[in-house]
């Protein structure tokens, strides 16, 4: 993949702009001084018009009850007090949190519109009362930052809830009697599913020279990007950016790995790369955070988080899952008369159906690049033929892709289904586009999302290409299914993705508050976060259950019913030392068959030969 065909610029680091609030007040810092003593902080806890109108008496009636409920709910639901316009104080505090931008002593007494004195009364009695935090902004404590405290959080969502209800109710929108329901008058939708905003950190991190993160360069890192700002805010430091495409990513990996201190704080690891680094040694184990924090991982899909693993440690938390669909658009195969196919068969007599080169259409899209892309390809098409592209043990349901050693870790390239792989590939490259050679992640599903094809197999990261852009022919216009099956295969979707881990090196007066870091970037109201900016990939039940998520786009309910199912398997390309070299040599090899100048027996030899010397120098087997 180019740099040019890149979605966005993957290969620089990402630096955010330092917002400055005007002072009015020669006084700010001494008020700060004041308001930061008013709040004892512990390391890194998470705090997480109508217009005029003619009415007739009943109605003016009615208004009058629901301004008396209304004054009511206000009382009963927030902690405000009379006198220092405290409403006024606290929505600016929440719509800057909202909205990442910060809020200082200075902003929040002008925003009140109340003389200095009064205002700095008022924003004391607040955060006394334990609804606004203080936290500091530089070590000296001189400046300071305003938050909304988690106990805030929670009262203006149930104020908000229960206002909602009230306004229903008044004007005949609902036929409920309970004032409390959580009715939403525009999305019939509220439930204990709803994912709440998140927090801020009650102490800001303490990090030199702000977060440094290693991130992939697809959606969810973009959504990331462009909540920069509000991340800070969270964090209390600068956050410092670099994305790099997919094999980039690893290099740059395994480089900071050789420095005696790592210059990451957080590193985005692919899962099948957990068995090479931790390996290695080149993450850190998070058992013991976890252990100590007694830290819930059952909301995470468990493949994600199986795949995080090596040896019984957990050395990343997942970010994103991210399954390998196909694509297909429901209403070209409607036109054409065709079903949706489930067989590798059925898919390669739909891909001749719809190929139409003379008119720019063409069958299907897929990964079929030279190296790592092509390698993936083959280890899923294997797959679909029932046999994993390393020897793992059988288990129900799949195979074992844990604890893998000796004979297990051999290659079988030489396998009944690794020729049926290569058939397959050579059958459906003469229903693909004429650059399929060429064909990799981003490419593919750019065909896709541009008409050029009518399937295509597609990473979930990269569905906002098309189920995001209303430009796009495949615009609500797209079903899912996992991977089609061959003889003696199962239905399966192989899971891709990435979790957040700390680098080994890292220097130990950074880890605590990294691991702060890690686990706030994994939490819901994040994962949340990057959906509703762009992303359409979780790893969390939780996050898929929430009516604002779900109802974006239906992928989201697709995978989260894959994840529920147990279809979402990682024993495709399992995460074990040396996979992506056993990959690479693959996407090597069937390259020079689907090239045509080699023969299928003959690239696989090769790739048997290559993959076993690799592996046996090693002392697996």
């Amino acid at each position: 993949m180019t740099r040019e065909q890149l979605p966005f610029n993957c290969t620089e680091e990402v630096h955010g702009t330092n917002v400055d609030f005007p002072s009015r007040f020669i006084a700010e810092a001494d008020m700060n001084d004041q308001l930061h003593e008013l709040h004892p902080e512990g390391p890194y806890e998470e705090l997480s018009e109508i217009p005029m109108s003619k009415l007739s008496s009943t109605e003016f009636a009615r208004f009058l009850d629901f301004i008396e409920k209304f004054e009511d709910a206000t009382e009963q639901s927030l902690s405000a007090t009379q006198g220092y316009r405290e409403l006024h104080m606290m929505i600016h505090v929440m719509r800057n949190h909202l909205a990442g931008r910060l809020t200082t002593p200075t902003s929040l007494a002008d925003a009140s519109g109340l003389s200095y004195g009064t205002a700095k009364r008022g924003i004391e009695s607040i955060i006394k009362r334990g609804l606004i935090l203080s936290r500091p902004r530089t070590k000296s404590g001189k400046t300071v930052s305003l938050h909304p405290s988690h106990t805030m959080i929670v009262e203006w969502e149930s104020y908000a809830t229960r206002v909602k209800a009230l306004v229903g109710n008044t004007f005949g929108l609902v036929s409920q009697t309970d004032a409390t329901s959580g009715i939403i008058l525009a999305e019939p939708h509220q439930s204990p599913d709803v994912v709440s905003p998140p927090n801020v950190l009650s102490q800001r991190l303490e990090l030199k020279g702000g977060l440094r993160v290693l991130m992939h360069a697809d959606p969810t890192f973009m959504a990331m990007h462009n909540l920069k700002r509000q991340l800070e805010a969270i964090f209390g430091v600068d956050i410092k950016n670099k994305a790099k495409s997919i094999d980039s990513l690893r290099e740059e990996i395994l480089a900071n790995a050789r420095f005696a201190h790592s210059h990451y704080d957080i590193v985005t690891c692919n899962l099948p790369w957990f068995g090479e680094l931790a390996s290695q040694d080149m993450l850190l184990p998070l058992d013991a955070f976890i252990d100590r924090e007694s830290y819930n991982l059952s909301d995470f899909h468990s493949v994600a988080v199986h795949s995080a693993r090596y040896a019984g440690k957990q050395y990343g938390i997942p970010v994103q899952s991210t399954p390998e669909l196909l694509c297909y658009r429901k209403d070209v195969l409607e036109s054409a008369g065709l079903t949706p196919p489930t067989t590798t068969e059925q898919l390669t007599k739909v891909a001749r159906a719809l190929h139409d080169p003379g008119k720019g259409r063409y069958g299907i899209a897929w990964n079929a690049a030279r190296g790592t892309p092509l390698g993936h390809t083959f280890a899923f098409l294997m797959a679909k033929f029932g046999q994993p592209i390393i020897n793992l043990q059988r288990i129900e349901g799949g195979y074992a892709f844990e604890d893998v050693t000796g004979d297990q870790l051999r290659p079988m390239f030489l396998t009944d289904a690794a020729f049926r792989a290569c058939e397959y590939m050579l059958d459906i490259l003469k229903y693909s586009p004429p650059n399929i050679l060429q064909m990799s992640w981003y490419e593919r599903a750019r065909s896709y999302a541009a008409g050029e094809v009518s399937m295509a197999y597609c990473y979930t990261s990269l569905a906002p290409l098309f189920e995001l852009n209303k430009q796009s022919p495949a615009w609500q216009h797209t079903g899912y299914l996992p991977h089609t099956v061959g003889n003696r295969g199962r239905p399966f979707v192989p899971i891709g993705g990435y979790a957040l881990a700390i680098p080994a090196n890292l220097s130990e007066e950074r880890v605590e508050a990294a691991w702060a870091a890690l686990r706030h970037l994994t939490c819901r109201s994040m994962s949340k976060l990057y959906i509703l900016n762009g992303s359409l990939v979780t790893s969390r039940f939780s996050v898929s259950r929430d009516p604002e998520v779900s109802s974006l786009s239906p992928l989201i309910g697709v995978v989260d019913r894959m994840a529920r199912e147990g279809i979402l398997q990682a024993w495709p390309r399992p995460p074990v030392p040396d996979i992506n070299a056993i990959v690479d040599i693959a996407g090597q090899e069937i390259f020079e068959v689907l090239a045509g100048r080699r023969s299928i027996k003959q690239a696989l030899t090769r790739a048997q030969d290559q993959a076993d010397q690799l592996m046996s120098s090693k002392g697996y087997y």
